[in-house]
């Protein structure tokens, strides 16, 4: 007489289980460099807070900035993006950061 029970499913080895992370990690970092690639063709190699231009030596100081925060949403318009020095990056996190604490919204 066959079992009404069903049957439990098979968990992933631990083999399986780093092989999909080595593969997610891979993926992100891909999604990463092409939305950054995307902004830099489209909003140009400028801080569009404070106008510094870049040059391809010195490049890897402009970053893209989110401006909703949220890091996967990432439209092919650009939408979201602006592309920021460190240092005016560093300085709207920071005032982000002020005014969560100043309104109480972040302990």
């Amino acid at each position: 007489m066959p079992s009404s029970r069903p049957q439990a499913k098979k968990l992933p080895s631990a083999e399986e289980l780093s092989q999909l992370v080595s593969r997610f990690k891979s993926d992100n970092k891909s999604a990463n460099a092409n939305y950054r690639e995307q902004s830099l063709k489209l909003h140009g190699w400028i801080c569009a807070k404070c106008g510094r231009e870049f040059e391809r030596e010195n490049l890897h100081l402009l970053t893209v900035h989110h401006r909703d925060g949220n890091h996967h949403n990432n439209p092919k318009d650009g939408s979201n993006w602006e592309n920021l020095c460190v240092y005016c990056h560093d300085d709207e996190h920071s005032r982000l950061i002020l005014a969560e604490y100043l309104n109480g919204t972040k302990s």
